[in-house]
């Protein structure tokens, strides 16, 4: 029963920051053919440390979804926002370092998404290759998501320091409870 009641509050949790980052993206600026959105990787960075991998890239996968159904984004927020999302779950579940995850957001939906944005663009977006660099994308990406990640670094920070991310985090069964107190 305690197992459920953890997998429903984290359910609630992700479906809170999944329409944070759709709310969020009317946060956005144009830049070079893409969107810029910050919240996203926010709400990216947030996902990593309370809920971990599998809910976090659902979570980016569903707001990218909302986000293009609604015309709020592009194709390209698929690749950005879930690449990110799952190599900062991933670095934040095996080490629990903040830093480290707010770079791997960074490299994950800047770089790694950037360039996993090129060929979507030239394949669903009708791009022209020869009008557009591989490279192209990493520059708006890796704005949007700095942006972003020093956000969620500040207010990561500061809940740690308070001692409330901890107790979010036992809440939702992300850390033990003896390792809360």
């Amino acid at each position: 029963m305690k197992q459920k009641k953890t997998m429903t509050s984290k359910l609630a949790v992700a479906g809170i920051l999944t329409a944070c980052a759709v709310v969020g993206s009317l946060v956005s600026f144009p830049l070079f053919g893409s969107k810029c959105a910050p919240v996203q990787h926010f709400v990216n960075v947030l996902c990593a440390v309370l809920l971990g991998p599998e809910l976090g890239v659902c979570s980016a996968f569903v707001a990218s979804l909302i986000r293009n159904l609604t015309g709020l984004g592009t194709l390209l927020a698929f690749p950005g926002s879930m690449i990110g999302a799952l190599l900062c779950a991933l670095i934040y579940k095996y080490s629990k370092k903040i830093l480290p995850t707010l770079a791997g957001e960074i490299i994950g939906t800047g770089i790694l998404g950037g360039l996993c944005s090129y060929p979507i663009a030239i394949l669903f977006m009708n791009a022209d290759a020869a009008s557009i660099g591989y490279f192209v994308y990493v520059v708006p990406f890796l704005i949007s998501t700095v942006v972003g990640s020093i956000i969620a670094g500040i207010l990561i920070f500061s809940l740690k320091k308070g001692g409330v991310l901890i107790k979010m985090q036992a809440m939702l069964g992300t850390v033990s409870k003896t390792k809360s107190q």
